[in-house]
Formats: structure tokens, sequence, C-alpha cells
């Protein structure tokens, strides 16, 4: 996996799903082959919504299910996209049975409830933790430099 060089660490306000749209297409307009966006938060922190909202912005038209149960759903994008959900994960094994390297190898993954697994992703992961700060609901971003232009989306 790759190292990571300059880091960059910026809080990204969601005070709708306009918001979480913009920031889902800057992340869309940066992957490439090989990325993992990690995503962090509670259940109903919108986890699913920002992934949705990637998906939406790579051309995916079609209904995109949380894939909690199928634990990955791939999308035929430019690059291809794997979205996973861990939260069923038993053990972080599982996440080779599961293809991760394979999917990093021909494409981007996003990744729901990384904390089953953090030792899977690569070391240049965009990490967005979601949450809420004094009432209002926010992203965390922690990741390479070249993703610190998300901050003006």
């Amino acid at each position: 996996m790759a190292q990571i060089g300059e880091t960059f660490r910026g809080d990204f306000p969601l005070p709708d799903l306009d918001a979480t749209a913009r920031l889902g297409a800057g992340i869309a307009g940066h992957l490439k082959v090989g990325d993992a966006v990690a995503l962090w938060g509670d259940l109903g922190a919108g986890k699913t919504t920002l992934a949705r909202a990637i998906l939406r912005a790579l051309g995916v038209d079609e209904d995109v299910p949380s894939p909690t149960f199928t634990l990955v759903q791939s999308y035929p994008t430019l690059p291809p996209v794997a979205h996973f959900d861990l939260y069923r994960l038993k053990s972080a094994r599982e996440m080779e049975e599961l293809g991760l390297d394979d999917a990093l190898a021909d494409g981007a993954v996003l990744v729901e409830w990384p904390e089953r697994a953090p030792e899977a992703l690569p070391l240049d992961a965009l990490h967005v933790r979601l949450g809420l700060r004094d009432g209002a609901r926010l992203a965390r971003l922690t990741g390479p430099a070249r993703w610190e232009s998300l901050m003006h989306v």
C-alpha cells in the first residue's frame, strides 16, 4: 500500500443535502484507481447518503442500496467503484474474501464502518468522519494533501 506524504485536515459543514451532494461530487471528481474513501460515523450519520452522492456524481442512475447485507456492491463507473459496508464483518480477515485488494487494483473503493478492518485500508486513504458539532452536521476530512481542494467545493 502507498505511503502517505503530506496530509491535510479540514472540516466541511453539511447543513443540507445539497452540501452533501457537493462534497460527494468533489470526492468523485478526484477519485482514481487505487483510492479508498473511508466513511466513519455512527448509525444515521450519513455514510450511505454521502456514498450515494459520490456514486450519483459518477453517473450512477440506478438505486444505490446500502450494501449492509451484500457487504459489497460494484459499479461500472470511471473509475469503477466498489462500495463496501463492513458493519456485519466478524473479523478483518474477511476483507480478503470480499476482494478489497482486487477492487483497489481495478478501481476505487468506498468503505463504510472502516473501524471493523482499519488495517486493510491503504495508508493514503481519504478519511471522512461524519458527525455533529454544536448540533450541526459536519464532515471532518483527513488524508493526502491532494484532497485538500475538497475544502473549496
